[in-house]
């Protein structure tokens, strides 16, 4: 079993509140994780993929939170969505930390009532795919050092296969598999997706359009995406286009990454760039051949940056308060691929260069960023392919793609 480095966190939230809820895309390890903490927690554990307890659960709410007992773990909670208005009801007559983890694969809608019952009793935490860092039982967090003294970084270090681990991503079920047997395994999953979890939160008219659009923004990822176009693309209407890319979004299968800027309206009036939760799940939408994958630049160039910001958001997710993200783009065009800020107002920009040999001005949209922020600005770093850490200006670093787990 991998160590996963949410787990502290985890277990300082159940020490504080009466629920936590962990979330997170189907087979990420959600129930495994559970399971682990209620054998070492002496909680019991129910999951509603068992048609007798979710009989239970759905028939009777009330009733069957009362008749729980003591600390307990109810999994895959959102077949019976009620039952978490019964536990809002418990709650509010025990309020002791850690009576419920509960644990679901579809994001709440905030608007909803059943969301509006957790609202100040309960802890949401979100556990993605393995990070490299847990696949090598490695202590780096790159995020956590980013933000501290990275003169430890300064060392020189293997080259890696960046390629080789992306392809492979960071889903539990396909990392001892190989490429043909990994793609059966995500047709499965994504059909099984789409078949059951879309089609339970609505009603889906055209399933195969609902799947080309996920393809559409898997070949799209890390970008400023503009889902209208791709609608019309792919004959769909641009509200039923933006309605799926939502429940993509709840379900886990992609990350939004709003734009930074100085003040809050300019953040919400940029393009947010969506990015998919795993590189392996990416390679298999966009029938990328791992084996010849240097054929594919542009699409490499996507997956590269992708693997990398979502290696950053999983490290940035263990850390206690957790850094903001975004991305950063100037009318001017200057860019950074991931933007992190800190609570106490300091920024870290990262950018992701797929070559052994940096490019001329290479530095240009952290140096643009550092411009924008002032003393804000903590630090720059551009992960490559590269053996060597360089030191690239005040404030700026180059450093190896294993720095993210080495």
């Amino acid at each position: 079993m991998y160590p996963r480095y949410l787990k502290p966190r985890l277990e300082r939230a159940l020490a504080r509140s009466p629920v936590v809820y962990l979330t997170g895309a189907r087979q990420v390890g959600k129930t495994t994780l559970a399971r682990q903490l209620a054998g070492e927690r002496g909680m019991a554990y129910y999951t509603l993929d068992d048609p007798a307890v979710l009989e239970a659960a759905r028939s009777d709410p009330v009733g069957f939170v009362s008749g729980l007992g003591g600390p307990v773990v109810v999994d895959e909670v959102q077949r019976a969505p009620d039952l978490l208005l019964a536990v809002k009801i418990g709650v509010d007559a025990d309020r002791t930390p850690g009576r419920f983890l509960l644990t679901g694969s579809v994001g709440l809608r905030s608007r909803s009532e059943v969301a509006a019952a957790l609202v100040g009793r309960a802890e949401f935490l979100n556990l993605r795919p393995l990070a490299q860092a847990e696949l090598e039982r490695s202590e780096r967090n790159l995020v956590a050092d980013l933000f501290d003294d990275a003169s430890q970084l300064m060392q020189p270090g293997d080259k890696g296969n960046l390629i080789v681990r992306a392809c492979k991503g960071g889903y539990p079920p396909v990392l001892d598999k190989n490429e043909d047997d990994r793609r059966a395994w995500f047709a499965s999953y994504v059909t099984a997706l789409i078949e059951r979890d879309l089609m339970s939160l609505t009603r889906i008219e055209y399933p195969e359009r609902a799947l080309a659009l996920l393809r559409g923004l898997a070949a799209a990822t890390a970008t400023p995406q503009n889902v209208s176009q791709l609608a019309s693309e792919l004959g769909l209407r641009a509200p039923t286009a933006r309605r799926y890319e939502e429940l993509y979004e709840r379900l886990f299968l992609i990350e939004r990454l709003p734009a930074w800027a100085t003040n809050l309206k300019k953040q919400l009036t940029r393009r947010p760039k969506l990015v998919l939760n795993d590189t392996g799940l990416a390679a298999y939408l966009t029938n990328l051949d791992c084996e010849r994958a240097s054929a594919q630049a542009l699409l490499l160039g996507r997956l590269a940056e992708t693997f990398v910001i979502d290696e950053l958001v999983k490290q940035a997710s263990w850390l206690e308060p957790e850094p903001r993200r975004y991305h950063y783009r100037t009318r001017g065009g200057a860019e950074v691929d991931l933007v992190l800020e800190h609570p106490d107002g300091r920024v870290v920009g990262i950018e992701v260069k797929l070559a052994g040999k940096l490019p001329r001005r290479a530095t240009a949209g952290l140096e643009a960023l550092r411009a924008d922020t002032g003393e804000r600005f903590f630090r720059g770093v551009i992960l490559y392919s590269g053996t060597q850490p360089l030191p690239l200006g005040e404030r700026l670093l180059a450093l190896p793609f294993p720095a993210l787990w080495a």
